[in-house]
């Protein structure tokens, strides 16, 4: 268990490194999808249920929610531009 949560925490701290160039919608994408994989990993091991499962709907929800905000972020940045 503490092997899973220690390479999640590792996975997280990459992820948010990774994100210097790209535009907002990819970072909300890759910072959602992340955040998602974790706490759909701990709601899972709280819940008693498959751990990768509940990572991988975490992470994909997480990866639409941040993609959808990010994206909104872009919208807003290019419109105050013009």
């Amino acid at each position: 268990m503490q092997t899973i949560l220690a390479s999640t925490l590792m996975l997280l701290v990459l992820s948010f490194a990774a994100c210097t160039r790209m535009s907002p919608t990819q970072q909300g994408a890759l910072s959602g999808a992340a955040l998602g994989a974790g706490a759909g990993l701990g709601i899972s091991a709280l819940a008693g249920g498959n751990l990768g499962v509940g990572a991988l709907v975490g992470g994909a929800l997480g990866g639409v929610a941040g993609g959808i905000y990010g994206n909104e972020q872009e919208r807003r940045q290019y419109n105050r531009n013009q």
